[in-house]
């Protein structure tokens, strides 16, 4: 069974950087693996892959002869441990079923004589949940004799099908473990800003808010303070960047705009000794693209007292920010029609019942024929329909800024205008039946077709009968078209 380490190792700056690099990393032991398969050679096996499967113990073995000596804390967020004695204890629910055919890859590539590679494969998180990983082994330089010192990193690709940049590690094991992150990283000295930080405390200033309100250049020269010792390949793809040098010139067009407000609360944070912050900020690539970003910051542990080597991990959420942004568009538009949906609908009602400003009045819309268009040419005809009449509602209330058109139901609508008479509801439903025109003017085939109600009201206690009245208006209005049109109205509705 795979063993714990038996003594804790030396935590230096790069066990620093191990335990706070955000991707899976395993310092592993494969010594008692090379001793498993110096012995089979010497038995004469030349043909790992058919041992193998003559005996599904030797299998077995190899996992069993692989020691854990740590892991970071992103593998055990990953796997679902609550600490490394808890995984290393559950190994078998880790590697198990698919897992074992990625484990027989790795094998095959150590027999091989390959000491660097990497390998797709499937593990499991001690809840059971399968996870897609692509992995990468590495024997550290100076180890090739005795395999004790592997480092494996994992990554997630469950949601994606690219994986990141081929592994190249240099011959350092920090160096190893900070170019290869899949996040950008910088290694940042902020010896300066504290010293700077540490003369205004000297001169006796208290609020450290006001200060920067009265001194907002200290900000900026806070900033110039700042030193990039170095950064990693990811950080040069992210923000477009042909190499460092080319980056750290032009750092003026990646930390600009709203930078300087967040780098000043990030500034109040440092003061109130608050040395491990999150973040969310907005930078910008060498391209002059918006790119939002999730900042963790932590001054290295050993670094405390100067702050002369500060990691700080930036992972680009623009995609994440978009969805948000489309879901929080969704929750107030109606997905067919694009015109505010009913909840938005309610919520401002309640807002302009409580605030105005006064008059307010309410149209009251309802399409005509939608329910035969719908019985007679299907549900597609009438969508198509509803979609043009979320065209035309939108044109008639372009540039009315104060207007709020939803639809509340199948077939209903309604515009809400605070701020306006009876006079500005009429001029809106006359543009409306102008624009209305000129739509079915430009669809051939059927024709749009809307009855429509308005009423105002000058306070909040008639709000509720200004509706009433602007429905009611909205139903005559129904009823004409239907006795115009000599139809017979069987609940036309969607």
């Amino acid at each position: 069974m795979m063993s714990e380490p038996t003594s804790p190792l030396p935590y230096t700056d790069l066990e620093g950087l191990f335990e706070l690099t955000p991707m899976s990393l395993w310092l592993e032991d494969y010594s008692q693996v090379k001793t498993l398969m110096d012995n089979w050679r010497a038995m004469g096996v030349t043909d790992l892959q058919a041992h193998l499967r003559a005996d599904p113990l030797r299998l077995d073995q190899c996992i069993q002869a692989i020691r854990i000596v740590r892991v970071n804390q992103k593998t055990l967020q990953l796997f679902g441990a609550s600490n490394q004695h808890e995984l290393v204890q559950r190994m078998d629910e880790v590697m198990r079923d698919a897992s074992h055919h990625g484990l027989q890859r790795e094998l095959q590539q150590l027999w091989n004589g390959k000491l660097a590679f990497s390998n797709q494969s499937v593990n499991y998180t001690l809840d059971g949940k399968r996870i897609n990983i692509r992995i990468h082994v590495r024997v550290l330089p100076g180890h090739e004799d005795t395999w004790d010192k592997v480092l494996v990193s994992l990554d997630d690709i469950t949601a994606t099908t690219q994986a990141h940049e081929q592994l190249h590690y240099s011959e350092q094991h920090g160096r190893n473990l900070f170019d290869l992150s899949p996040v950008s990283l910088w290694v940042e000295d902020f010896s300066s800003v504290k010293d700077a930080l540490e003369e205004v405390r000297a001169s006796g200033i208290h609020d450290f808010r006001t200060f920067l309100d009265v001194h907002p250049d200290f900000v900026v020269r806070c900033m110039e303070k700042i030193r990039v010792l170095d950064v990693n390949q990811h950080t040069l793809h992210m923000f477009g960047a042909r190499d460092k040098q080319d980056l750290l010139h032009r750092l003026d067009e990646i930390f600009r705009d709203e930078m300087r407000a967040s780098f000043t609360h990030q500034l109040m944070d440092l003061w109130n000794g608050k040395i491990h912050q999150v973040r969310e900020v907005v930078n910008y690539s060498l391209t002059g693209d918006p790119i939002n970003i999730h900042l963790q910051f932590a001054v290295m542990p050993g670094h405390e007292e100067h702050w002369d080597m500060v990691l700080v991990s930036l992972v680009d959420i623009t995609a994440r920010k978009k969805a948000e942004a489309y879901l929080e568009y969704l929750g107030k538009h109606d997905a067919l029609t694009r015109l505010r949906n009913r909840a938005y609908y309610v919520e401002e009602l309640n807002r302009i019942s409580r605030r105005g400003p006064w008059p307010v009045s309410i149209v009251a819309m309802d399409m005509n024929d939608l329910k035969t268009i719908n019985d007679t040419q299907g549900h597609a005809a009438g969508d198509a329909l509803l979609r043009r009449m979320g065209e035309v509602l939108a044109k008639a209330s372009e540039g009315l800024s104060h207007v709020c058109v939803a639809r509340t139901g199948g077939d209903e609508f309604v515009a809400l205008m605070p701020g306006s008479d009876e006079r500005a509801a009429q001029a809106f439903q006359e543009r409306l039946g102008s624009i209305l025109d000129l739509n079915n003017q430009f669809y051939p085939g059927q024709k749009l077709s809307l009855s429509v109600g308005t009423a105002s009201c000058s306070g909040p206690s008639e709000v509720e009968s200004a509706i009433h009245k602007a429905d009611q208006r909205m139903f005559d209005a129904k009823r004409r078209y239907y006795a115009d049109h000599q139809l017979t109205r069987r609940n036309d509705s969607a």
